[in-house]
């Protein structure tokens, strides 16, 4: 087995653990694997039989950027910059045109006493791209699902133990659409640096939840 293969294999060992991670708190885990597995096989055993599968890739990103929204139920205005990690995964059909998968968590803290607001989302996604010299330029979107954990304590505590008056927690799901762009710098054949931004929308069936740009910046393995 070539050296080229083992990157991309470890890459999309990384990337993709992330993106279970973020599917598995709003899917079981028999239905995940079972509709993913199904989908990949077909679209992978449609693109041989037609031989206009052209390779795949695979990475890792860390993200930042800011988010703000109303919390409606309590009216609370979230806001601030999120850090988290995820990754890619990407089958490339034809000259310039991928399809895939992608997942990510992310943690938005609040109020300086160990608050926050936890996101873990993901689903598919279709880019087109182009290369120009050692700059690879992308475009697409990303539509799936995901969950939002809140914890706010609205009190101080006044001792180890003690109930904090004033706690809220809540956990919903909610639908993905998350348009973006990005650009790859080709360090090697096999080994990409990315730097993408994006826009998620987070909608739930009531309202749009705390949304807002993020920055990706991370590595891919070309096969």
């Amino acid at each position: 087995m070539n050296k080229k293969l083992l990157y991309c294999i470890a890459a999309a060992i990384w990337g993709i653990r992330s993106y279970w991670r973020a599917l598995l708190q709003i899917l079981g885990m028999k239905r995940l694997i079972t509709a993913s597995l199904c989908l990949l096989l077909a679209v992978t055993a449609t693109a041989q039989q037609k031989k206009i599968l052209r390779g795949f890739d695979g990475g890792m990103m860390v993200h930042s950027g800011y988010l703000s929204g109303m919390l409606d139920a309590i009216s609370y205005q979230a806001k601030g910059a999120p850090f988290g990690i995820g990754g890619v995964i990407r089958l490339h059909l034809g000259e310039h045109f991928r399809v895939g998968s992608e997942g990510y968590v992310s943690n938005l803290s609040q109020l300086s006493n160990g608050s926050y607001l936890k996101y873990g989302w993901g689903g598919l996604l279709a880019d087109t791209y182009t290369v120009i010299g050692r700059f690879q330029p992308y475009a697409g979107l990303t539509l799936g699902g995901g969950s939002m954990t809140t914890l706010l304590m609205m009190e101080a505590p006044t001792s180890d133990w003690a109930p904090i008056d004033g706690t809220r927690y809540h956990k919903q799901g909610f639908m993905a659409v998350d348009p973006f762009v990005g650009c790859d710098f080709i360090v090697s054949g096999p080994m990409h640096l990315t730097l993408k931004l994006d826009y998620l929308c987070a909608l739930s069936q009531s309202s749009l939840l705390p949304h807002g740009p993020h920055v990706y910046v991370g590595f891919l393995f070309y096969h």
